[in-house]
């Protein structure tokens, strides 16, 4: 009839649609990470290769919603994580006018093909998930986050009011022992660390031969030479609960003091420690400052030690935990976490962030630095979490110690171009790239005085008290942790023999 469609055909236009749409898409994918379309396979996911990145990721989101016109909520960015998922996205809103019958954008040419970094599909029966994102390996009683609400608890306590009305002191004692102190039991837990923190005359002469090097490469040096020139014990012995709480509370009591005696005779200065009865936060600024703190020196350092603290299983807790799952020591535990601490995308991101500041050099170019990285694909530092997909509850109170410091010494010249990056950053803080905790913390440091390269090791001290309360929950039920390797690699191969 003429009337009549003919199924066959009918089929091969709708298959010649799908095809030219998932072709489009893919351009889409490729241009938005930057890498060769040939990339694209069904099975590429988010974190599976390096540009896949969580900024990428909201990138891509932002580029799917722009090409078809359809809002990409949270709950549907999650959603979107493969390539499989998105073509599926992309055939479901594709129309006349959308991206999907013209093309979301063209490939991205400039770039040069990569070698191919996809990671090939599990074997059956084996779920991957790469970095373990979202696997929950143990309970915990410690920290709590909500990434979603921007909520983080200590023990049930708000980060906001452990934040405005507490000390470290009493901070650190509640995620060691498990229960805020009351007014003796903080004194007595003051007394122990004021009574630990001299550094044992071996360690001190190590500190002063490392006066040349970065203080992560000597906080990683000294930090076990601490161990060696400790208290002996039985080389055939576990270490014992007691044994790692005590070591624990000493490792709170010196590792500042490390930090703080490098920095002094780096600047020439002999580090001297002040009287014993000075609290264990004024001590620390004045080694490191080599002076009296101002008061608003000692808020900012106790609500910065207090931010940092702890926040639940992230790579350094994790790489303590498994250390302590293997039964090594506090002391070889905390340098794991330390030595991971120092990655880049970790806690070494801080040191990176307050170099923004130099490149954006005014408040007014803020807009374009964002623009000018945004095109590059590369993250602007200071924003954006693994968890939250809000702001960083943390944010808040470095931020007011910063406007406090900046007040104090007559020049808002760097908080108001973090403010103006912040804002320029808009657009991506609903998708969960806000201000994360390393925006201002840097900032803070240099209106102290102290160069960039304090950032991190400052960041360790304040995480120490966290480290420790991680290690005494992983020894006191302790397991091995041995996750697997799905395995992809080429199976039976025969040896042929030597060389010739």
């Amino acid at each position: 009839m003429s009337g009549s469609r003919t199924p066959g055909r009918t089929t091969r236009l709708e298959d010649r649609s799908v095809e030219k749409n998932m072709n489009s898409v893919d351009q889409l994918i490729a241009h938005t990470l930057r890498i060769d379309q040939g990339r694209i396979t069904a099975d590429l996911e988010y974190q599976s290769v390096r540009e896949w990145d969580s900024l990428g990721h909201v990138t891509l989101m932002m580029a799917l919603e722009n090409a078809y016109g359809t809002p990409v909520d949270d709950e549907l960015t999650l959603e979107l994580r493969t390539v499989a998922a998105i073509r599926a996205f992309a055939a479901e809103h594709a129309g006349p006018s959308s991206a999907g019958e013209a093309g979301p954008a063209p490939a991205a040419q400039e770039t040069p093909a990569a070698p191919a970094a996809t990671a090939p599909a599990p074997q059956p029966g084996q779920a991957v998930r790469r970095g373990l994102e979202g696997v929950s390996f143990d309970h915990t009683t410690i920290t709590r986050i909500d990434g979603a609400e921007g909520v983080l608890e200590y023990r049930g306590y708000s980060i906001h009011d452990l934040a405005e009305h507490a000390s470290y002191t009493e901070v650190a004692h509640l995620l060691v022992h498990g229960r805020l102190p009351d007014a003796h039991a903080r004194a007595a837990f003051e007394k122990e660390l004021q009574a630990r923190r001299a550094l044992p005359p071996e360690v001190l002469s190590l500190v002063r031969s490392l006066a040349h090097a970065h203080p992560m490469d000597a906080l990683l040096t000294c930090l076990p030479a601490l161990a060696a020139y400790g208290p002996r014990r039985d080389a055939a012995a576990d270490e014992t609960y007691g044994e790692a709480l005590d070591a624990g509370i000493t490792l709170l009591a010196r590792i500042p003091m490390l930090v703080a005696a490098h920095h002094a005779v780096r600047e020439g200065r002999e580090p001297v420690l002040p009287a014993e009865d000075v609290p264990a936060v004024e001590a620390f600024l004045t080694v490191l400052l080599g002076a009296a703190p101002t008061p608003a020196a000692v808020r900012f350092m106790n609500k910065g030690l207090i931010v940092h603290a702890d926040h639940s299983s992230n790579a350094s807790a994790f790489a303590a935990r498994v250390a302590t799952g293997s039964r090594a020591g506090m002391t070889a535990a905390l340098t794991a976490a330390v030595a991971t601490f120092g990655g880049s995308v970790h806690g070494g991101a801080a040191e990176r962030v307050v170099r923004l500041i130099d490149d954006v050099g005014d408040p007014a170019n803020a807009g374009a630095y964002v623009q000018e990285l945004h095109g590059r694909g590369e993250p602007v530092m200071g924003f954006g979490h693994r968890v939250y997909r809000t702001e960083d509850p943390r944010v808040r109170h470095l931020r007011a110690t910063v406007a406090e410091l900046s007040a104090e010494r007559g020049d808002t010249r760097g908080l108001d171009i973090l403010d103006a990056v912040a804002a320029a950053m808009g657009p991506y803080a609903r998708r969960g790239v806000a201000p994360n905790v390393d925006l201002y913390a840097g900032l803070a440091y240099r209106l102290l005085g102290l160069p960039d390269d304090l950032a991190v090791p400052l960041f360790v001290v304040g995480r120490t008290a966290g480290w420790v309360a991680q290690v005494l929950e992983q020894h006191a039920n302790n397991v091995l942790i041995r996750p697997l390797l799905s395995y992809n690699g080429p199976r039976s191969r025969s040896y042929a023999g030597g060389a010739a």
